[in-house]
């Protein structure tokens, strides 16, 4: 069964420090990066990267070391490995499908954040789609829902919160990327609620960005 942290009216330093980071540690590396690499270049990119992943292995610590709370408090490991794989390819034709009906109602097709990516060698936007599966579902989902559920707040205010954040996160890359976020957040989001599976979300997640990022670009190659 998932571990989940009681209510707690006092909570630790390092919870109110993991949820700064889980809700806001994206949102300030991007923020970084543009100070210090104005454009898009490959070095820009690699820096944030790294940014990145170093705020979730830094969660991942305070998770282990400053809450004493197991992974599975953030649903990490809590249903069987085939269950995980089964449910993320699931998750990921659902978003497709969603996905793919909002790109077409708002003429949407990758803005400049696309055109970036596609200057990238493919190799590395594997890498950026890897990372944005795995650690944009441990942020916003798993951590951030979980530990303000655990301050108190109901579950439709713990989910919306990280929804809206990670929605509007995406207004660099032009409105119709911030509907298309929120839509795919809320879905993520209610698949989340409704299995408590945090590797079928990373999994599901990973797969719709691979379907619509790279594997164009793999069969354009071919």
């Amino acid at each position: 069964m998932p571990v989940s942290p009681a209510p707690n009216p006092k909570p630790s330093p390092s919870t109110w420090i993991g949820l700064f980071i889980a809700l806001f540690g994206i949102l300030i590396v991007r923020w970084v990066a543009a100070l210090i690499y104005p454009s898009q270049t490959f070095v820009a990119a690699l820096c944030k990267e790294s940014l990145v992943w170093f705020c979730a292995f830094a969660l991942l610590i305070i998770i282990r070391k400053g809450e004493h709370l197991p992974f599975s408090s953030v649903n990490i490991g809590t249903k069987s490995p085939g269950s995980s794989i089964l449910w993320g390819i699931v998750l990921a034709v659902i978003c497709a499908l969603v996905g793919g009906a909002i790109a077409a109602l708002t003429h949407f097709h990758g803005g400049e954040l696309g055109r970036t990516l596609s200057s990238f060698p493919l190799w590395f936007v594997f890498l950026i789609v890897l990372r944005a599966g795995i650690v944009e579902e441990l942020f916003y989902r798993g951590y951030a829902i979980e530990r303000l559920r655990s301050l108190g707040l109901n579950r439709y205010i713990a989910a919306a919160i990280p929804v809206l954040i990670f929605g509007f996160g995406h207004a660099q890359n032009g409105w119709a990327n911030v509907i298309l976020a929120l839509t795919l957040g809320v879905v993520l989001t209610i698949f989340y609620l409704w299995r408590r599976d945090l590797i079928a979300n990373m999994i599901g997640h990973f797969l719709v960005d691979f379907v619509s990022v790279v594997l164009p670009r793999l069969v354009l190659h071919k």
